[in-house]
């Protein structure tokens, strides 16, 4: 009987120390669903680029990058320390720490990005794409380091180091069919995996899935619905008219929203350039905790604050959004009451869902000493398929996009070249084998690619 060697169908690319099994293990053999996540039947925008849709390997490198502190000058930060998944990919103190310093103005949350009207990105929109926005921290003396300036690295030396790691050739080879690295693909990646991730299991989308915004939801109190009244109607007709430039069901900001009125810089000073939010969404976390400050200074730690802030807005400028003035030109005073600010705050925290806060495909993969294992070649991912006439078959379920080696043996020493192969998009690949002599063994093996 004609025999498949599973010895070397495991093969893990190790960056430091070994690895328990259940830490710092990455299985690209069985990918995390980005590309094909659902949405309800009421979202219907999605501002994905055509030349960078979001691919399951795409994403998957996104996600390390995201997470890798190795991708910072002196290994200490990742994108990820500025925008936590259990704060919505947000951060708690106001200013974020990088390698020399810290942000200049509070971490946004990067929930439903991909849902968005805006195009821009920062919240003075200097971006002009997601993919643009991207490896700007990347760039920042403060935040990550490859400045090239002031005696940092520059954004070269972080493409030479990140080629040195055989798990990014393995994944970039995986992803974009050979192992270059780049910006454009550093780009491409993590922009990728901050469009993949999204949530829509909030109270309000239960609410919404069986109820127009206009008409009361059967699961919301009488509290929530009287706060998304207040939400939807303009000031004229008694509400506080927050839909007219947060517009559900996405909650993004209008991209022709300009100054909110909160003109402080973070350290003092004034900035009139803040123009973008994130969305509405997931302004606290399932416990009613905020998930950081709120505006582009973090001034305000609750949802009460900021009700307070556009229910009178303290100040005028230059660059304040007509939306805040009352016909004359004075700046916004609506009157709440304290029970309908409440009711708004009530409503509010109706947005917030919960898998985004632990959901695996959005979280660090690495272990505690930022060390991370590939699974490309999973152990019993090979069969033998004998044909009718005879002729065999080998066939591997493998992670995609790869070139291997199918070898065979009849004493499990030596080793002779049968093929090489490339996995394809799902990650199958197989090789036709001859059925002499009376005992035979095969492996595939992988080397990775080099730099």
């Amino acid at each position: 009987m004609k025999t498949l060697s599973s010895l070397p169908l495991v093969l893990h690319l190790v960056s430091g120390t070994c690895l328990t099994a259940q830490d710092g293990i990455l299985d690209l053999t069985n990918l995390n669903n980005y590309a094909n996540q659902g949405q309800p039947a009421y979202i219907t925008r999605n501002n994905t680029p055509g030349n960078n849709p979001i691919t399951d390997p795409g994403a998957t490198l996104g996600r390390v990058l995201f997470h890798d502190r190795r991708v910072s000058r002196d290994n200490s930060v990742s994108c990820s320390s500025c925008h936590v998944q259990a704060h919505a990919f947000g951060d708690l103190p106001t200013a974020s720490t990088g390698v020399a310093g810290t942000t200049g103005r509070h971490s946004m949350r990067l929930i439903n990005g991909r849902f968005a009207a805006e195009a821009r990105f920062f919240w003075d929109e200097r971006a002009t794409s997601l993919e643009n926005q991207t490896t700007q921290p990347i760039r920042d003396h403060a935040e990550m380091g490859f400045s090239g300036a002031s005696g940092d690295p520059s954004f070269t030396d972080l493409v030479t180091k990140l080629t040195a790691i055989p798990e990014y050739r393995v994944m970039f080879a995986m992803t974009f069919g050979d192992a270059a690295i780049t910006e454009a693909r550093i780009q491409r990646s993590l922009a990728q995996f901050v469009r993949s991730i999204q949530s829509f299991d909030s109270k309000y989308d239960a609410g919404r899935a069986v109820a127009n915004d206009n008409q009361n939801f059967p699961n919301f109190t009488a509290q929530e619905n009287a706060g998304k009244q207040l939400f939807l109607v303009a000031p004229p007709q008694g509400g506080a008219g927050c839909a007219a430039c947060h517009a559900p069901p996405e909650f993004d900001i209008d991209p022709n929203s300009r100054n909110n009125g909160v003109t402080a810089s973070i350290g003092g000073g004034t900035d009139l350039t803040n123009t973008r939010s994130p969305s509405l969404r997931d302004l606290v976390g399932p416990g009613g905790q905020s998930n950081g400050g709120f505006m582009h200074n973090g001034g305000f730690a609750t949802i009460a604050d900021v009700i307070n802030h556009y229910n009178s807005i303290p100040g005028d400028n230059a660059n304040l959004d007509p939306r805040l003035r009352r016909p004359g030109g004075a700046v916004q005073n609506l009157n709440l009451s304290q029970t309908q600010k409440d009711n708004l705050a009530a409503f509010l925290r109706t947005l917030s869902g919960t898998q985004v806060y632990t959901d695996e495909k959005w979280s660090d993969p690495f272990n505690a000493t930022n060390v991370l294992e590939l699974i490309i070649l999973p152990a019993d991912a090979a069969t033998i398929v004998r044909n009718p006439d005879g002729s065999m078959i080998v066939r591997c379920q493998a992670a995609p996009n790869l070139f291997y080696q199918l070898e065979a043996s009849t004493d499990l020493s030596t080793w002779t070249l049968q093929g090489t192969l490339t996995s394809d998009a799902a990650g199958l690949m197989e090789q036709p084998v001859t059925v002499a002599p009376p005992a035979m063994f095969y492996r595939f093996t992988y080397t990775p690619p080099a730099p």
